[in-house]
């Protein structure tokens, strides 16, 4: 299986089969550390132990945006860390695509509202993408799925 992960506090990590299919979607676990909102290694850890015979875990390489303060651009990055970290922790091998090299090979929108209804359409039925707010979990599982259907797992 491919693990997809959309990184961030809002982001998602999904667990897509080697032929496509959504096992399971999670929300990016997080704690709240003096009144601020960060991603727990140690919930990450815990979710992701159980699949550490994963084939790949396919981060989503991203950095720093346009507009973002210096504030928003620090927790991004620690976020990021935390994920590269606990994968290294568990010997997961893991690989980061940037969102504009594997949005434009998977025809992934880079609109997140279409990106949200582009995973409703591949995986009917499913009601985990069904809110506005569930675009980085459309995210992380459009990524697992284009980087176990395109072989890029083997690369």
């Amino acid at each position: 299986m491919i693990l997809g992960i959309d990184p961030g506090l809002s982001g998602a990590i999904a667990w897509v089969s080697d032929d496509g299919h959504l096992i399971r979607v999670a929300d990016m676990p997080t704690v709240e550390v003096n009144g601020k909102k960060k991603v727990s290694p140690q919930m990450l850890v815990a979710l992701l132990e159980d699949y550490d015979d994963a084939k790949m875990v396919a981060i989503e390489d991203v950095g720093a945006m346009p507009g973002q303060g210096v504030t928003s651009t620090f927790n991004f990055g620690y976020s990021a860390g935390i994920l590269a970290g606990v994968c290294a922790g568990l010997r997961m091998p893991t690989s980061f695509y940037r969102p504009s090299v594997w949005k434009r090979a998977a025809g992934v929108p880079a609109d997140k509202g279409a990106a949200r209804q582009m995973a409703q359409r591949l995986w009917p039925g499913c009601r985990d993408f069904d809110r506005v707010k569930d675009d980085g979990r459309a995210e992380a599982a459009l990524l697992a799925r284009w980087v176990a259907t395109k072989g890029q797992a083997n690369a």
